[in-house]
């Protein structure tokens, strides 16, 4: 479970800094912004980025906090 929490958290992460380097960079940066790549977010591209930094950081707790089994 620990190494699961683990790579969501990754992929969280590397999701939101994906893409708010996508927004930074003015489309220059393309590698891992796949939030952009949805249409119904146009125009809250920022704050999902965000949110998925800070989900990808609560995630990231929480797998510190998990006991591995014995």
């Amino acid at each position: 479970m620990k190494g699961f929490l683990g790579f969501v958290c990754f992929v969280l992460l590397s999701q939101g800094v994906g893409g708010l380097l996508h927004t930074w960079t003015d489309g220059w940066f393309t590698l891992w912004a796949l939030t952009h790549r949805i249409g119904s977010l146009d125009g809250y591209h920022v704050y999902v980025d965000m949110l998925l930094i800070v989900l990808g950081l609560a995630v990231g707790t929480a797998s510190g906090k998990v006991k591995s089994p014995a």
